[in-house]
């Protein structure tokens, strides 16, 4: 045994060392032939086996069996669970989850509210944040949607406290007071909503009331003054729709009516009366321009000639006024009086009045029956009034 394993390792070490060995020429130009080397050892070797690949679900080997895609194309599997139930296997993300992902860029980030603490820490207010927009985007968010500070004689006109000139007078007076400080100022703006106002020792309230808008038909004897010492004034008909006030807006305060223009006492018809100042200040002003139609009841015979004179005009007020039409109606069975329909636009003090007189003629009754594009309803009765709509502002000329 001893001589096997010495001629092993000669042999070995002997086919080392020609390994090695710089090679001659000759045996370079001879073909080297491919020599095994054989060993009486052997070494078992043996490896683990692979893990097993999981299993789908026979319903998922369908669908992915049906799947399709382009060659080349990435597969990223989305296991969802179907209507039924079971999962299935598609190429997509499901729906609900592009719609989430969809509505989660669009939607705005959420600002904090800054709250205002005072010295103890403790939290006051929320200041409102306004939004970081354009000059013009923030011009309609202000004029639309802000509540906007109003003059203090206006802010207590529109709470019914007293005429706008009234309000100023009680300013003047020391008798109004903003947020525990007296106030002699009309201009000084406020907002009834944030500042505590005092009138007279009495809180104004922070709500103001509604605009209200009525067409009033309005009879004869009655004046067009809101003043208390008047008997006779047109805002008497209003007591009616005062009394059940309370009951149709609780909590709010009672609207000053006025008033839009005058008819005068022996004038009968159609007259607007609200409490927006805006609005009868836009309707009232001669650049407004809005006609005005009226039907004059005549004492005597109506010629031509009295047509003429009332078509060319007269001077009220020193301003040379002409009416837009002038036209006798057809007589009525019920009275034996010519009628005129008389239609101006200025608007001067008893301007029908003075065109009927200049012609020679006596006026027995006058009424106006239209003022714009609104017409004084025919089934409204003497003293009677009804509410006016949004369309029907908008016949007045009133951009609401």
């Amino acid at each position: 045994m001893a001589a096997a394993l010495s001629s092993f390792h000669l042999h070995h070490h002997h086919h080392h060392l020609s390994v090695f060995r710089k090679p001659s020429l000759s045996l370079l130009k001879k073909p080297l032939r491919a020599t095994r080397i054989t060993s009486s050892l052997e070494f078992n070797i043996t490896f683990a086996p692979p893990k097993p690949k999981p299993k789908l679900p026979a319903n998922l080997k369908s669908d992915a069996a049906s799947l399709s895609l382009p060659p080349g194309q990435l597969f990223i599997p989305w296991i969802v669970r179907g209507e039924d139930g079971n999962l299935k296997l598609q190429s997509h993300p499901p729906a609900h989850l592009l719609h989430a992902l969809a509505d989660a860029k669009t939607q705005p980030k959420k600002t904090k509210e800054k709250v205002k603490k005072d010295s103890g820490g403790n939290v006051k207010a929320k200041l409102e944040t306004e939004p970081t927009r354009s000059k013009a985007a923030r011009r309609f968010y202000n004029e639309n949607f802000r509540d906007q500070a109003q003059r203090l004689s206006k802010v207590l006109a529109a709470a019914g406290v007293a005429s706008r000139r009234s309000s100023e007078e009680l300013i003047f007076e020391g008798k109004v007071t903003v947020n525990g400080s007296v106030c002699n100022t009309p201009q000084t703006r406020v907002d009834p909503g944030r500042d505590v106002i005092y009138v007279n020792g009495n809180r104004l309230p922070r709500r103001l009331p509604p605009k209200v808008y009525f067409a009033l038909n309005k009879p004869k004897g009655y004046i067009c003054s809101s003043g208390e010492k008047q008997s006779k004034s047109v805002m008497c008909l209003f007591d009616d729709y005062f009394k059940s006030w309370d009951k149709r807006n609780p909590g709010l305060s009672k609207p000053r009516l006025f008033t839009v223009g005058r008819l005068d006492v022996a004038t009968t018809g159609l007259i607007i009366v609200t409490n927006d100042g805006d609005f009868a200040q836009e309707i009232a002003h001669p650049s407004s321009n809005l006609s005005k139609e009226y039907i004059a009841t005549i004492d005597g015979v109506v010629n031509k000639r009295h047509l003429f004179a009332i078509s060319k005009g007269t001077v009220i007020e020193g301003v040379h006024c002409t009416p837009d039409s002038v036209e006798l109606l057809p007589q009525q069975p019920n009275t034996s009086r010519p009628r005129l329909r008389i239609v101006v636009h200025e608007g001067r003090n008893h301007e029908v009045r003075e065109l009927v007189k200049n012609a020679g003629l006596e006026i027995h009754s006058l009424k106006r029956i239209r003022i714009g594009g609104f017409r004084l309803p025919s089934d409204l009765g003497l003293g009677k009034h009804v509410e006016l709509k949004q369309t029907d502002l908008k016949t007045l000329g009133w951009k609401c």
